[in-house]
C-alpha cells in the first residue's frame, strides 16, 4: 500500500491546550505529545532562518521510527534572493537538515506571490543546482506557472529534477485547478507528492474549529484516494487558519481516508492503579 501521511503546520501551539493539548501541558511537552498523534509535521521556523545544529539534534532525539519532519527552505532563498545566487545558503541549509537523518522528509520550497513565471530561467538554474539526496517540492503562489505554455514548461523542469509540485489549497490558486493538475503525468507518475491546507489570516485563535470546510474536505479525500494509486508517498500538512485549529482539521481528513487516529483524549495520561 501506497503510504500517505496526514499532519499540521507547526505543533508550538499554546492554543492547543485543552483542545489537543492536555490542559495544563508544558510547552517543552508539545512535541512529545503531538508525535503520539501525527506521523509528520512541517516546521515553519526553518522559513525564518537555518535551524540550529543544537534544533536538529533535538528533533531527531525526539523522532521515533517512521516519523518525518518536513521543512521550509529559508526565506534568504526564496523571497530575499527569489532563487537567484543563492548557493551558500541552500549549501548550509541542506548540510544542516541532513542531521536529521531518517527523520528527514520533504524540503518545501515556498515561492513568493509576485514570483512570477518570468523568472522561469533563474527557476531552471535554481532546480539544477538542487541536491539529488534530498527530497524537495515547490509551491508557487501565482497561478500563471500553473496555465498554459508556462504550466507544460514549468511541469516538465520539475519532472527532469525529481521535484514535486506543492498541491496547496489556498487563496491565491483555484482548488479546480489544483484537482486538475493532480491528474498530469508530472503529478501522478512522480515519486511522492506534497500538499498544504491555508486559509484565511483572518482567523487568529487556533482554539477549536471556526469554518465548516466539510465538502471541500470531502472533495479532497476523493482526490487523494485517487492519487495514493498512483503516487507511492504523499506527505499533507494543515495550516491552522483552513479551519482555525489544525490538529481537529488533520483527524477529520484522516478519517475520510480511513487512517487511523489518534484522538486527544488518547494523549491525556491515565493514573496509574499501583
Amino acid at each position: 500500500m501506497n503510504r500517505l501521511h496526514i499532519g499540521t503546520q507547526g505543533w508550538n501551539y499554546d492554543a492547543w491546550l485543552g483542545g489537543f493539548y492536555p490542559p495544563g501541558t508544558r510547552a517543552a511537552d508539545y512535541l512529545p505529545l503531538y508525535i503520539k498523534a501525527f506521523d509528520t509535521v512541517e516546521i515553519d521556523s526553518s522559513f525564518y532562518a537555518v535551524p540550529s545544529v543544537a534544533s536538529i539534534a533535538k528533533w531527531r532525539k525526539s523522532a521515533p521510527a517512521g516519523f518525518r519532519y518536513a521543512l521550509k527552505l529559508p526565506q534568504a532563498i526564496t523571497h530575499e534572493a527569489r532563487l537567484v545566487d543563492c548557493g551558500d545558503v541552500l549549501e548550509q541549509f541542506c548540510e544542516r537538515v541532513r542531521g536529521l537523518d531518517a527523520a528527514l522528509g520533504t524540503l518545501l520550497i515556498q515561492c513568493p506571490p509576485d514570483l512570477s513565471p518570468r523568472v522561469m530561467p533563474a527557476l531552471e538554474k535554481f532546480l539544477a543546482q538542487l541536491p539529488r539526496d534530498l527530497r524537495f517540492a515547490i509551491e508557487f503562489r501565482d497561478r500563471h506557472w500553473l496555465l498554459n505554455e508556462n504550466g507544460e514548461t514549468m511541469l516538465e523542469l520539475l519532472r527532469t529534477n525529481g521535484v514535486a509540485l506543492a498541491l496547496t489549497d489556498s487563496q491565491w490558486i483555484p482548488r479546480e485547478l489544483v484537482f486538475e493538475l493532480m491528474q498530469h503525468p508530472a503529478v501522478k507518475d512522480a515519486a511522492f507528492a506534497y500538499v498544504r491546507w491555508l486559509g484565511p489570516r483572518s482567523l487568529t485563535d487556533y482554539s477549536h474549529v471556526q469554518l465548516n470546510r466539510d465538502a471541500e474536505l470531502t472533495a479532497w479525500a476523493q482526490s487523494l484516494k485517487t492519487l495514493r494509486k498512483a503516487v507511492p508517498l504523499i506527505d499533507g500538512y494543515f495550516n491552522n487558519h483552513f479551519q482555525g485549529h489544525s490538529p481537529a482539521s488533520a483527524n477529520h481528513l484522516k478519517r475520510l481516508l480511513d487512517l487511523p487516529v489518534t484522538e486527544p483524549a488518547e494523549l491525556i495520561e491515565q493514573p496509574s492503579l499501583f
